[in-house]
This record gives structure tokens, sequence and C-alpha cells, in this order.
């Protein structure tokens, strides 16, 4: 069972010590809430047995919580997909939502282009915040001519595998470092213990000596990128902002010797606050 999926499970899975020691908790939202997560990238339809299936509730809970979701408009049944759901513009109205409220997006677009900027049309960038054990892409930038990547709104990578995931890691304090990698520990089997220990100390490596993390082929083998953290204007909330592409076109030295020094550019703009001086 992949790790994203256990984790949802455990996350929503009824547990009466969750209600008995935190009173405040609503299991049923988070129940809901795991409907909604429970779609994964390129997916557009899911059915009631699909979603019992990847939560571990029981399919009558999940009828119901299909039936509630359709109702708030959070749900879409399909005419043409006969008991499947697609997610609804309620959905996207929240996220439109979350992405407007950004309080630096506009910022953020025209560094990454500008990181981009030049003679290769295959290089993204992209600003994200964690989430769990993951890091959501908020902001992305691509030339249109682009080969096809993994470099859209809402995608996720791992936080210890990826460039931005490390980079997200090094703008956190090392005791929230520490405390993710033993939830990944918990969650990942035993096989991968040794390559998550060794994603931090990379990242704390490379962090140390360039000011960025990379990941070269570390998280999928035929992409390469680096990336470097960047904090909220109010200091409260830590993203990251990568560069890189396929490995055939985007080579190690490339983003090192050219693009690392307009990331760094970049995130020392972004992090300066509104009025201050260079």
């Amino acid at each position: 069972m992949p790790a994203w999926h256990t984790s949802l499970r455990k996350q929503i899975m009824a547990d009466p010590k969750t209600s008995e020691n935190d009173p405040k908790f609503v299991i049923a939202l988070s129940r809901g809430l795991a409907l909604l997560r429970a779609y994964r990238p390129n997916e557009v339809y899911l059915s009631n047995q699909d979603f019992a299936t990847r939560t571990g509730l029981p399919k009558t809970t999940v009828t119901r919580l299909t039936y509630t979701l359709c109702k708030l408009g959070y749900l879409v049944q399909a005419e043409e997909h006969a008991g499947e759901y697609r997610l609804g513009p309620g959905v996207l109205a929240l996220g439109y939502g979350i992405l407007s409220g950004l309080e630096f997006k506009d910022r953020v677009q025209l560094e990454l282009a500008d990181i981009c900027r030049g003679d290769n049309p295959n290089v993204a960038s992209a600003m994200g915040e964690r989430y769990e054990q993951h890091v959501v892409y908020l902001v992305t930038h691509r030339s249109p001519d682009a080969v096809s990547m993994m470099f859209h709104v809402g995608g996720r990578v791992p936080l210890f595998h990826s460039s931005i995931g490390r980079a997200v890691l090094m703008g956190s304090s090392e005791e929230v470092q520490d405390a993710l990698l033993a939830q990944a520990l918990e969650t990942e089997p035993a096989s991968e213990h040794d390559r998550l220990r060794a994603g931090l100390a990379r990242a704390r490596a490379d962090y140390a000596q360039y000011g960025y993390c990379t990941s070269f082929g570390e998280w999928r083998k035929e992409i390469n990128s680096i990336a470097a953290p960047v904090r909220s204007t109010d200091g409260r909330r830590v993203y990251a902002v990568n560069v890189g592409g396929f490995a055939f076109l985007n080579s190690t030295d490339d983003l090192m010797t050219h693009y690392a020094p307009r990331l760094l550019r970049a995130i020392n703009s972004l992090n300066m606050r509104p009025g201050t001086d260079v």
C-alpha cells in the first residue's frame, strides 16, 4: 500500500481515542475532507467503492458523505459515469480563494518567470508549501512549449526526496525537521528509512554549503532540480521555490552555475519585507 494511502487512512479512520482525548476534533468533517483528498493526479472520476478502499471507511458511510458533498457542490455526480463523482466547483472556489489570498503571489510569478528566462524552454520553476509529508505547488511557471513535466498548480512532491521538499525542511527549525522525519519513519516501510534519513542529511549539507538544496535524480531519476526556502511577508509561513526539469534538458552543472544565482536572487527578493531596504 502506498505511503500516502496509509497516511490518509490513519487520519480519518474512526478511533475512539481521538474523540476521547480531543473533544474538539470533528471526525465527520475529517472523513468528508478525506474523500476530497482521495483523488490522485490526473484522476477525474472516483466511485463510492474507490473512496471506501482508499480511506478505509465503510461504504455506507462513504455513500452518505458523497451525497452531502454533492449537495454542497464539492462533488458532482457524473451522468456519463454512473455511480462516479468528480470534484465540483465548490472545491475550485476554495482553492482559488487560498491562492488569491497568497500574500505575495504576484511577486512570486514575476520572480519565477525571471528565473526561467533565456534560451531553454524546458526549464520550469514553482513555489510550494508543505502539506503533511509533501509539498504542494501553489504557483508555477514554465514555457508553453516545454516538454510536459509535473510542474503544475496542485501537484505534490515528496518532502525528503525532492529539492523543494528539502528546501521547505531547511526553512523550518531543526526541531520541526526531526519531528517530520519521525512521522515519516512511522509511515514509510522500514526499507525506506535509510533513504529518508539520507534525504534530510543531504538537505542540511547542501543548504549549509550552497544556500539551496538539490535533488538530482533522487526523487525521480529523470528529474533534476534545485530549491531554496522563502518565508511569507509576515514570517509565519515557510514556502520554497525550485527550478529544474528533465535531467537530459537540465544538467546538474547548468542548474548550479546558471540558475542557482537567479534562484538565490529571487529568494532574497521574496524574503524582503515590504518597505525594507536592500
